[in-house]
């Protein structure tokens, strides 16, 4: 039988840079065993600690009267569960002075989720018959956002300036001189941290692309799955940032809990309740457990702790050894960079001059068992703007345990030498 698929089918089912990742990552899991070098996706770590809380966390709803039916068996709203809404609302009034109530508030099930219910509300075909757009006001930016748009293209995006900071070591910066702010502007996103690259915004350009938002009347996106106050994988200064016209989402995944596909939405009241809306119609409710295990540590402030004491040192070492197994790798044998590693758990690797694509070094890396993301993936709403390094870098992940990140590193090294020597 041949089935015919509607336009927005084949957009969604169709192939994708997050498709495709998420299947290798799949089937290296499924067939791979210890023979797959895992540095292509962003499956949080397993620290000890982490996990020990979330199994107490566990047998304490089990053990509590009717606590494993609230968390397993029943429906929750589909803004969320109000106790857990009322815990985060307290937690950013009291902490950070935040004007908000459970009204701000809406639960989704994991912040991809959220992405896609916010893009597709915000921008696309209007009512009006315009169409909008999102601006990523520096890319590369989140894979995962890429093929979000129900109705096709959403985004409209701006090339980073590129500052060397080191002898191996750059920053991307926001090039403001490039952003313009039109009528087809729906909204500003930004991730802190940024996925792919680990860069974090600094407090005053998060303050000037606020201000730009809010001068335009179009909200501000902060994807803070990685950032503060949690998971805060974040090894700068920083500060959270919220006002009416902020949209911030967080999710549990980065903080240790990916598979219970958490995530929140902070907004204007008339955006939260829209989210919920969609929620009810796309998925009926959300998710209870994550809400039911964290709930507590909301209201003692004990998820401050865990992320600001065990979680960011944690990631912190982990990225201080991975940039050390470059340096002994790579040595000086073809010119490289490596992003400033200030937060998430990735590190963005740039091969000016690589005598073959991104993709072409995937190829060869998987054949050995290791596992990146291609750059190219990450440079998405550019248009025809030029941008002659998107087929120069590559994100490798160092969450995984300390041999398999050190191995895939050497290998890596291995293959980019080989390609320069044999150009």
């Amino acid at each position: 039988m041949q089935f015919e698929f509607s336009e927005l089918g084949r957009h969604l089912a169709g192939r994708s840079g997050i498709g495709d990742l998420m299947e290798d990552l799949g089937n290296a899991l499924a067939h791979g065993g210890d023979e797959i070098r895992m540095l292509g996706g962003g499956q949080p770590a397993n620290i000890p600690e982490v996990n020990s809380l979330w199994r107490r966390r566990m047998e304490e709803l089990l053990s509590e009267p009717g606590g494993m039916e609230r968390a397993m068996a029943t429906y929750d709203p589909p803004r969320g569960n109000p106790g857990y809404i009322a815990a985060l609302a307290k937690l950013f009034r009291e902490r950070f002075g935040w004007n908000v109530g459970p009204e701000h508030f809406a639960i989704t099930s994991g912040g991809q989720t959220a992405f896609f219910l916010l893009f597709n509300l915000l921008a696309g075909p209007m009512p009006d018959g315009r169409k909008r757009k999102i601006l990523l006001p520096l890319v590369p930016e989140y894979i995962g956002y890429a093929n979000q748009g129900a109705f096709g293209e959403l985004f409209t995006a701006v090339p980073p300036l590129v500052e060397i900071t080191g002898p191996h070591e750059f920053k991307y910066r926001v090039d403001f001189d490039r952003i313009e702010i039109t009528e087809e502007i729906a909204a500003i996103c930004v991730s802190r941290p940024t996925n792919p690259t680990g860069n974090v915004l600094t407090d005053a350009e998060v303050a000037r692309l606020s201000k730009l938002a809010k001068d335009h009347g179009i909200p501000l996106i902060i994807d803070n799955a990685y950032g503060a106050p949690f998971p805060n994988i974040i090894f700068t200064e920083a500060h959270p940032h919220w006002d009416e016209h902020v949209i911030l989402t967080l999710s549990l995944s980065k903080i240790g809990l990916p598979g219970t596909r958490t995530g929140m939405v902070v907004a204007h009241p008339d955006v939260a309740g829209a989210i919920a809306g969609m929620s009810s119609v796309v998925g009926l409710a959300n998710p209870n457990l994550g809400q039911a295990v964290v709930k507590p540590l909301l209201e003692s402030g004990e998820i401050l702790r865990l992320s600001k004491e065990v979680v960011q040192p944690f990631y912190r070492e982990k990225s201080r050894l991975a940039v050390d197994w470059i340096g002994e790798s790579f040595a000086d044998d073809f010119e490289f960079f490596i992003h400033r590693s200030e937060g998430a758990m990735f590190l963005w690797l740039w091969f000016p001059g690589l005598p073959i694509s991104s993709d072409e070094l995937y190829q060869r890396l998987k054949a050995r068992g290791v596992l990146v993301v291609p750059g190219r993936h990450f440079f998405f709403g550019l248009g025809e703007t030029p941008c002659s390094y998107r087929d120069e870098c590559i994100r490798i992940s160092y969450a995984m345990e300390e041999r398999i990140v050190k191995d895939g590193i050497r290998a890596i090294g291995e293959e980019v030498r080989k390609a320069f020597q044999s150009a």
